[in-house]
């Protein structure tokens, strides 16, 4: 990088403006420039006012003053304390950090007025500590580039913006002051998602009359805990780590993906122990309404849906069903049409004593089901084929069997395997069970109080429970809640929690997308914004002092367009800070 001038003749004056600018080789030898940064003019001449001046925070002052640069080959007219000659040929470029994902995070957090929030109830300790800036760090961390409390402490706050963002140095991040900051966050969870639901409310024009329910788990490798307590159990496993004691989540949010609530429940609690509590909850924080609740199977139980249906007023439901309930309805169902919802999408309808049963078939998934099948029997057969030529012991054979059960477990259920005490082996189709898989695949069956509604807004109702796994993705992906680097539960629970806190950035910008910019992804948004760095423009003087210019470098043409978009403009450049020169450089 270079220091470029340009010069331009105004008004019959000379005037001087500079930029930073950088060069790159291209294809074929050849090379283009770029400019970096715009510094604006430096003043050549002065005669009745400062033509250029800024304002500059001197070392021990209180408050900012202000200032007219000059070059040092070009004399002020008139001799003044607040005249400062450069050294142009000494500049140097130092510190580049990230800088627009840092803004726009803040700039998330600022529109949810977390800032706000937490400065009301995470006040400074007597030492002084801002634990409310503190969790600003780890929330935008989190959101941008999770990793360890460790790594944030060593590595990743100095790269970044967030100190000049946040007016606050390396102090904020000592390692100590981070784990001590989860320490004070649980308490003010319920009170947070008040906060967060009704800011969606004003910003979105959001209701909460439709609610998604599901769960999910996240495995710890370790060993298991010894404190009875500690609910880091064994249990079903969704991630298929059963090695592994994990902890259950229990998500509520709404179609448009913004959470109402959650619960870091016990890794070995079963699903359908988990709704009541949550009917409560909702029940208690937003009064009795006629909700309509989205459920995987699995989930409700007979006795909890019978109470939702006799509340007062009743709770509406559309709940996945298990596949054995479709065994003991299959004669009812044979007896009734199907009819068209879209294209590719039938349903047949079934009332029974206040409830609704849809039978959906979609072609896609008979499509998708179907492949899958096939895929699974074609490789387990050969497998199968294989072990057959082997001459094994009957226990040999038996081990190898239980790792293919394992890999195909799909296909497995489609073939009859016999295995012999000499260690030979028998396999044959089960034809009739084939047929009726067959028959199955790409249909699910349906079941809810809803009974006056259409089947077409039934099935568009029901394929809102993608948003749930949506989030469940976007927190055990671009918000890496796992691995979990912690061992004391209020600590995995604060780090959960705060998790969840950069949740609510990701889904709150998602929102904005979709409304400003469809297409667009957050993560998208948050990768195109690193692009904007941020540099200190060190600027030696004459009586050897130094001007410190911290700029954000000048946005590129689809930074720009993608800030036009979405109606978000940059804030003004930090101001310019003026201090003793150590060390002058030669």
């Amino acid at each position: 990088m270079f220091l470029r001038c340009h010069s331009r003749q105004k008004d019959g004056k000379l005037h001087r403006y500079w930029s930073i600018v950088e060069t790159r080789r291209v294809t074929g030898g050849g090379v283009v420039q770029r400019r970096v940064l715009y510094l604006g003019e430096i003043n050549d001449s002065q005669r009745e006012a400062w033509r250029k001046t800024i304002e500059v925070l001197e070392d021990g002052a209180p408050q900012p003053r202000t200032i007219a640069l000059f070059p040092e080959d070009r004399l002020p007219a008139l001799p003044d304390d607040a005249v400062v000659q450069i050294r142009l040929r000494d500049l140097t470029v130092r510190r580049p950090r990230q800088w627009g994902a840092c803004w726009l995070a803040c700039h998330l957090w600022a529109e949810l007025g977390l800032h706000t929030f937490w400065a009301e109830h995470l006040p400074p300790s007597r030492k002084g500590t801002r634990w409310d800036l503190i969790l600003t760090a780890l929330t935008a961390y989190r959101l941008l580039d999770p990793g360890s409390e460790w790594r944030l402490h060593r590595e990743w706050y100095l790269q970044s913006a967030m100190p000049d963002l946040l007016g606050a140095g390396y102090e904020l991040v000592e390692i100590h002051k981070l784990y001590r900051c989860l320490d004070h966050l649980l308490s003010y969870k319920r009170a947070l998602f008040a906060h967060l639901t009704a800011r969606w409310r004003d910003l979105f024009n959001c209701t909460y009359e439709v609610l998604l329910y599901d769960l999910t788990s996240t495995y710890f490798e370790s060993d298991p805990p010894d404190d009875p307590s500690d609910k880091r159990r064994f249990g079903y496993s969704r991630d298929k780590r059963r090695d592994c004691v994990q902890l259950v989540l229990a998500l509520i949010i709404t179609p448009e993906g913004f959470p109402l609530a959650y619960e870091v429940l016990a890794g070995n609690v079963t699903d359908n122990r988990t709704l009541r509590l949550f009917l409560r909850q909702i029940e208690r924080r937003y009064g009795k309404a006629e909700r309509i609740w989205l459920l995987d199977r699995g989930i409700p139980t007979e006795a909890t849906l019978a109470q939702m249906r006799a509340s007062t007023p009743p709770v509406r439901y559309l709940v996945g069903t298990p596949k054995g309930r479709l065994s003991q309805l299959e004669a009812a169902l044979l007896e009734q049409p199907w009819q068209r919802v879209r294209d590719g999408i039938t349903v047949k309808l079934l009332p029974q004593a206040g409830e609704l049963y849809v039978l959906a078939r979609s072609a896609s998934r008979v499509a998708k089901e179907r492949a899958i099948r096939r895929t699974q029997l074609k490789r387990l057969w050969q497998r199968l084929r294989q072990l057959q030529g082997m001459a094994l012991t009957r226990d040999r054979l038996l081990l190898k069997l239980g790792a293919a059960r394992q890999r195909w477990p799909a296909a497995w259920r489609l073939v009859q395997v016999d295995a012999q005490p000499d260690g030979t082996l028998g396999v044959a189709l089960n034809r009739v069970k084939l047929r009726q898989v067959r028959q199955r695949e790409g249909r699910y069956l349906l079941r809810t109080n809803l009974t006056d509604r259409d089947p077409a807004s039934l099935w568009a109702l029901y394929m809102r429970l993608v948003q749930v796994e949506e989030a469940f993705k976007t927190l055990k992906g671009d918000l890496a809640l796992r691995p979990v680097h912690h061992q004391i539960p209020p600590r995995i629970e604060a780090h959960i929690f705060v998790a969840f806190l950069a949740y609510a950035l990701h889904v709150t910008l998602r929102c904005r997308l979709r409304d400003l910019a469809p297409g667009l992804t957050s993560r998208a948004v948050l990768h195109t914004l690193r692009a904007i760095q941020m540099v200190d423009v060190h600027l030696p003087t004459t009586d050897g002092r130094e001007v410190v210019l911290s700029r954000y470098t000048e946005p590129e043409p689809d930074v720009t367009l993608l800030l036009r978009q979405l109606r978000l403009e940059l804030p003004a450049q930090p101001t310019p800070r003026l201090h003793t020169e150590t060390t002058l450089v030669a």
